[in-house]
This record gives structure tokens, C-alpha cells and sequence, in this order.
């Protein structure tokens, strides 16, 4: 196995002009009270079986207490061929966890500033929903809170690829113009008008008359088409400018092909349907594809560095270096359980431990049975999976292309490996771990 040894003074190897200069504070896991050999033997032993089981061909690690990073490390390589080894500033494919890194703090930011409502009927700012009988009086707080009852998930590549494998060509072109300018890959651009289909179905999809937790990425589509009518700023830029400058996160963003990163960026999977090769610096997502590659279900790239500053940030509730981004009472709000007496252990946008997480045994629990209840985070398709405990101070990063050569690759979740991983940190201090002896 190939293993990036931890370094204490990381640098992220991208820099952009505008961006706040900050890097994250490293230190021994000794020094913070956690038991560094039990660490080590613990993650490299199941980041091995995970390799070996082909779970994912290559992973990272983040962990940090407080604000410190104590434990980042790389395993395996980019592919099974075993020729570019995992390194600690490689970009990932975050899939839905851009939900909470990309249109999430925006929103939250449109809160505070009064001009979103989480209580109000989300037609009243989404106008076509508006004459939509299933859909008008549902508030922003359901939909966040998977509670709407919103189709799951509607496959927008069929409207774009004939049965016979054929791309229509009145939707993609090979060659941009002025009629297609999203680019959803190398040599292939989509019509600027089919976003307003996507919509269109969007706004017409079914909702189910019961209301219990149903997970749907639909919203996350349009959100950044709402971020932009409320802001009166390109979705892009106001990310940029309210967040990611401020935050540090040098890397994180959309459309990482035209940026020129010197960070190498693992690929995802190959696809034989529409893209025909293996998908690599281009959104995995089919969805957020044919949007350009911009959009809130899935799209966003970074390094693990940069969703830790995100994940801290959130951790201590919205302030950065004593600059509060948003509110405290807004994050705190966000991150908390809404609709516990319809079983649903979601917060808004956030995903949150099971309802019953702690009396689990760890083979059941997500994420860690020992994670607290008011921890949250997302996970992501392709193999991604960020989580904060605020009361335990532990912050999370757990980076991987499970979905290489194939989406069919499940053995990430059916052992168990992120919840294991994380458990290891929990048992880790020194005083819980005496006690596990």
C-alpha cells in the first residue's frame, strides 16, 4: 500500500490572487491528548482492507480537534493500475456535499440578512411555483429538511441521449457557440436553453401527499439560479467573494479544468453512456453536468485542506479569525435535527447521526455512535464524506473515488469504512482509550 507520510507544515500547493493567505494550524496528535500508534494502526489496518477489498483504489484522511489538524494522510493510488499515488493536496469530486459547500452558506448568509424566510412559502421566492398547487405552500425549511416530499432524483440524461446511445445533437454540440456555451465535458457543450427544460420539470415533477422524510436533491438544481435573483451577484462570484476568499479554501470551486491548478485532480468514473471515456476534472454528476458543471446538487472541487477550513468554519458557528460570516444562531438553527417526531434525523442541508446513533453498535451506527448529537455533515456519491462535531470539537474529512471503474463499487458503505475511520479518532484520546483497555 502506498502511504503519504502526515506533514506538519502542509502548503497548499494553490495560490490565487484575492484569497485570504491562510493555511491550517498542524500539530502531533500527542499534543492534543490522542494516542498517535493507536491512530496509525488502527486507520492504516482498515484504509488497507478498504484498498484490498476494492472499496475505493486510493483515499485520504483529515482530522482536527479545536482547530488543529492531527492526523492527514494518503493511501493507494488514482486508479488500480497503481501509477499516480494518492497525495495530500489532490482536488476530489465532492458530488452532494457541494450541497452544504456551495449554495448551504448562501442561503444560510440570505437568512440572516432577512431576505429568505425559513417558514414562508418557498414560492413566494421561486415565482413558478407559485401556480403549482402541490408545490406553493411548501416552505423552505421542508424542502431543506428532506421533508417536502419531492421526487428523489429525476435522470435529466434521458431527455439528452436517444436509447440507441446517440447524443441529440439540438441539445449537445462538440463545439461551442453562442447557442452552447456550457461546457459538460471536453468536446461537448450543452444548450444554453436546456436549463429552463430542467427546470420546467422540475416545477411540474410530482410531490407525495405524505409528509415524511424523503431524501431529494431536486431544489439544489435551481438554488443557485435563486441565489442569483436574491443577490443580484453571479452565484459563482458571491460564493467566492462572502466565503471562499474569506475562508482560505484556495481550491474550492467549480470547473477546476480551466483554472490551471498545479493539484492533480482524481478521477471519477469511467463512463460508457454519454461522456464515453473515464470522467476526470469534469463533474461526475450527469445532472449538474448538462448545467454546465455549475450547479447545487453536485459540482464542487477541493482539497481536503480547504473543506477543513470549510468544516471548522461551520464548527465554530460561522466566525472565521473573530469574523462572524454568519450568524451563530443561524448555524446553530441550520444544524439541528428538525422533524425528529417523523423520524427524520435531517437539519437543513445538513445531514445529522442517526436518531438513535448512540445505543448503536458501530457495525449499525452513522456516523460513529460516538459522535454527538449535535455533529452534521454531508456525504457525497463519488466517495466523499465531511462531518463537524462542535461538542467534541473533531472535524472530519474523508476523501475517496469509490465510483472508479464503476458506481457499482458499494463496498465503501457496506463495510462500514467511514464510520470505522471516525470511531478510531473518538477512542483515540488518551482517557477513552485507557478505558477501552
Amino acid at each position: 500500500m502506498k502511504k503519504i507520510a502526515f506533514s506538519f507544515f502542509l502548503i497548499t500547493s494553490v495560490m490565487q490572487l484575492g484569497f485570504a493567505q491562510r493555511e491550517l494550524i498542524h500539530a502531533k496528535p500527542a499534543i492534543l491528548g490522542f494516542d498517535k500508534d493507536f491512530i496509525n494502526h488502527k486507520v492504516d489496518s482498515i484504509m488497507q482492507m478498504g484498498i484490498d477489498s476494492l472499496a475505493f483504489p486510493g483515499a485520504q484522511l483529515l482530522v482536527a480537534k479545536n482547530d488543529t489538524v492531527i492526523f492527514h494522510q494518503a493511501y493507494g493510488y488514482h486508479t488500480y493500475d497503481n501509477t499516480q499515488p494518492v497525495a495530500l493536496n489532490d482536488l476530489y469530486d465532492l458530488a452532494s456535499v457541494t450541497k452544504i459547500a456551495g449554495p448551504l452558506p448562501a442561503l444560510m448568509k440570505l437568512v440572516d440578512e432577512g431576505k429568505l424566510d425559513l417558514d414562508k412559502p418557498f414560492s413566494n421566492y421561486w415565482k413558478p411555483w407559485r401556480n403549482r398547487k402541490d408545490k406553493k405552500d411548501l416552505t423552505l425549511r421542508e424542502i431543506l429538511a428532506h421533508q417536502a416530499g419531492l421526487v428523489p432524483y429525476i435522470v435529466f440524461l434521458e431527455k439528452v441521449v436517444r436509447e440507441n446511445g446517440k447524443i441529440k445533437r439540438r441539445f449537445v454540440h462538440q463545439s461551442p457557440n453562442n447557442r452552447f456555451q456550457g461546457q459538460v465535458y471536453d468536446g461537448l457543450y450543452i444548450n444554453n436553453r436546456f436549463e429552463r427544460k430542467m427546470n420546467r420539470i422540475i416545477n411540474r415533477s410530482k410531490v407525495s401527499d405524505e409528509k415524511k422524510y424523503l431524501y431529494s436533491g431536486l431544489t439544489f438544481l435551481i438554488f443557485p439560479r435563486l441565489i442569483e435573483q436574491l443577490t443580484g451577484t453571479d452565484y459563482q462570484t458571491y460564493l467566492e467573494e462572502n466565503f471562499y476568499q474569506p475562508l482560505g479554501s484556495h481550491t474550492l470551486g467549480y470547473l477546476p479544468k480551466g483554472k490551471n491548478y498545479v493539484n492533480d485532480i482524481v478521477p471519477t468514473e469511467v463512463d460508457s453512456l454519454f461522456r464515453k471515456t473515464l470522467v476526470n476534472g469534469w463533474v461526475h454528476d450527469e445532472n449538474a453536468g448538462l448545467k454546465g458543471g455549475i450547479s447545487g446538487n453536485a459540482g464542487l472541487f477541493a482539497t481536503a485542506d480547504d473543506l477543513a477550513k470549510l468544516m471548522l468554519f461551520y464548527q465554530n458557528y460561522g466566525n472565521v479569525d473573530g469574523q462572524q460570516l454568519i450568524s451563530a444562531e443561524t448555524v446553530k438553527e441550520f444544524t439541528e435535527v428538525q422533524f425528529p417526531e417523523n423520524e427524520n434525523r435531517r437539519g437543513l442541508g445538513f445531514d445529522k447521526p442517526l436518531l438513535n446513533n448512540a445505543g448503536l453498535p458501530l457495525a449499525d451506527a452513522y456516523p460513529s455512535p460516538l459522535a454527538s448529537p449535535k455533529s452534521f455533515g454531508h456525504s457525497g456519491f463519488t466517495g466523499t464524506f465531511i462531518w463537524a462535531d462542535p461538542e467534541k470539537k473533531l472535524t472530519f474529512i474523508f476523501l475517496s473515488n469509490r465510483v472508479y471503474p464503476s458506481r457499482d463499487h458499494q463496498k465503501l458503505y457496506s463495510l462500514g469504512i467511514r464510520e470505522a475511520l471516525q470511531d478510531v479518532f473518538y477512542r483515540a484520546e488518551y482517557d477513552m482509550h485507557k478505558n477501552q483497555k
